[in-house]
């Protein structure tokens, strides 16, 4: 059988406060949702918003920093894969199905209402790191500054 790939990438902010809990072992999990948000033009030309929810799981370090550090509004990048697990419901004796994202890597973006980065990284890189390979660009590059991009072009 051929390998298949499962990878995420999201980038977007944190719905409300992560939930906090530990297994029976001793692992620390962190469950939260992140919202991301998509831009499309409507029939009559106006630009929509969609915001679409995920439901993330973190475990181990990664869920110690999500403990220490984020709050709702947090602006997260995310790499990680889906996975959908099921259960018999104890009170109807239904099955139940939940899609979440595992979190493998996140970079902190934003503290929540705004405020730049915080520079927190669980791998990846984080804004620091991309900074320093912008200086590196040669400045042969062209900068786009011509090009005319409008605060209707950005999604968020």
């Amino acid at each position: 059988m051929a390998k298949g790939v499962n990878k995420v990438f999201l980038l977007g902010n944190v719905g409300k406060d992560p939930e906090i809990r530990s297994t029976a072992g001793g692992t620390m999990v962190a469950s939260f949702s992140l919202a991301t948000a998509d831009r499309q033009k409507d029939a009559q030309g106006n630009w929509t918003d969609k915001s679409e929810w995920h439901n993330l799981v973190a475990f181990n370090r990664t869920a110690e920093i999500i403990r220490d550090y984020v709050k709702k509004g947090t602006q997260l990048y995310i790499e990680g894969k889906i996975q959908t697990r099921s259960w018999d419901d104890k009170d109807s004796g239904q099955k139940k199905y939940r899609t979440e994202i595992l979190v493998n890597e996140m970079t902190l973006l934003g503290k929540p209402g705004g405020g730049g980065s915080s520079g927190e990284s669980t791998g990846g890189y984080s804004k620091s790191n991309t900074a320093s390979y912008d200086q590196r660009t040669p400045s042969s590059q062209p900068d786009y500054a011509d090009v005319g991009i409008t605060d209707d072009d950005i999604p968020f």
